[in-house]
């Protein structure tokens, strides 16, 4: 089965986009991108697709570089007839000034820049915001490098299964292809007398990198074993999926049932009823994890405490096992919480535990508390 065919049958088995969608295309220029545009006009021209955009941010960490990448999607785009939003962010200053890492700020800015661009698309398109979707290039070569990196330095509950289809408002409908099929469609469907089929970035190369350094040094090596690592490690990603799938469930009902968030009030928090059920956003100031919470099956506990923290954190966080595992500490052996515990975690959050519960907010207004009481 071609890329074209696969990535047909990934959007209608997965149900990635509806009917009246709007969709905008994260195009770098690289051969998965440009691939990614080139496919994604095709089915719109066919009406598979409805309104298409493209968005293209230069990081300006390449120099001239990264200027011909922008001026190869901006031909790439009018060649397809695609609108292109396209943008410059200085990550490098800006991950300077933060002391951040480079590729997560990157990271960060571009999917800041694509949640402007696609409410600016369907505002312009007269579509529901609810219905404007983040198109990414992700192949399933992306996501086997994920799942070895995770493996190198560990990860939280459902890091194996790899990444999502559909995360969010972002859809991945190439996550069954691979980069070299997606290649192959380029060079034969390509124009002929185009001066460049797609951008190559030089620093893929680099296997300082540590993405890179799985690219080119790990997963070569499997492939040696298995050459068919492709379409077997993607279906045990899948299996993966759909066990975490359910225990997400399990834990969702954990959460609504012996979890309840806290709400800013001053300098400390309140416990706040939040049912029917609250999600996991209703946590980022904080949470209280009932005396109840204390029997529940320990694996459940973590994947619950793991999201709670990621909720506080943020998502581009890493969530720490020992902050999960101090969180935790605040119950005995039986279950019960330990009154007068206290824990100092990653983020410069509390824990604290009493006959309440186990509590978990940021340490001032932990202390505001301490104060008052």
């Amino acid at each position: 089965m071609d890329v074209y065919e696969r990535m047909k049958r990934t959007i209608a088995e997965r149900a990635l986009v509806g009917e009246g969608d709007a969709l905008l295309l994260m195009v770098s220029g690289g051969s998965d991108s440009t691939a990614l545009a080139r496919l994604a006009a095709r089915l719109r021209d066919e009406g598979w697709l409805g309104a298409l955009d493209m968005l293209h941010v230069n990081h300006k960490l390449r120099g001239r570089d990264a200027d011909e990448d922008a001026r190869f999607v901006a031909r790439l785009a009018d060649e397809l007839g695609i609108p292109l939003f396209s943008c410059e962010v200085d990550v490098a200053g800006e991950a300077a000034r933060s002391r951040e890492n480079v590729e997560a700020v990157a990271r960060r800015e571009r999917y800041n820049a694509a949640s402007e661009a696609v409410m600016s698309m369907c505002q312009h398109e007269a579509i529901p915001l609810a219905q404007g979707k983040i198109v990414t290039a992700h192949t399933v070569d992306d996501r086997i490098e994920s799942f070895y990196m995770r493996s190198i330095v560990g990860t939280g509950p459902g890091g194996f299964r790899g990444m999502l289809y559909e995360n969010g408002r972002v859809v991945r409908p190439l996550l069954d292809c691979t980069r070299e099929g997606l290649r192959a469609y380029l060079e034969s469907e390509t124009p002929q007398g185009a001066a460049e089929l797609w951008r190559e970035d030089a620093t893929n190369a680099h296997t300082d990198r540590f993405r890179a350094y799985v690219r080119h040094e790990i997963v070569p090596k499997a492939r040696e074993w298995n050459p068919g690592l492709d379409d077997t490690l993607a279906r045990t990603m899948n299996l993966i999926a759909e066990e975490d799938d359910m225990l997400d469930g399990m834990a969702c009902d954990v959460m609504r049932k012996d979890v309840r968030p806290l709400v800013e009030e001053g300098d400390a928090g309140r416990v706040v009823d939040a049912s029917p059920g609250p999600s996991y956003d209703d946590f980022a100031d904080g949470f209280l994890l009932a005396p109840s919470f204390g029997q529940v099956q320990r694996p459940l506990q973590r994947r619950v405490v793991h999201s709670l923290l990621q909720a506080m954190l943020g998502a581009g966080e890493r969530v720490d096992a020992a902050a999960v595992a101090a969180v935790l500490g605040g119950f005995a052996e039986d279950g019960v919480p330990c009154g007068g515990y206290v824990a100092n975690i990653q983020g410069n959050l509390a824990a604290s535990a009493n006959k309440q519960g186990v509590r978990v907010e940021p340490m001032q207004a932990f202390r505001a508390r301490r104060k008052r009481g």
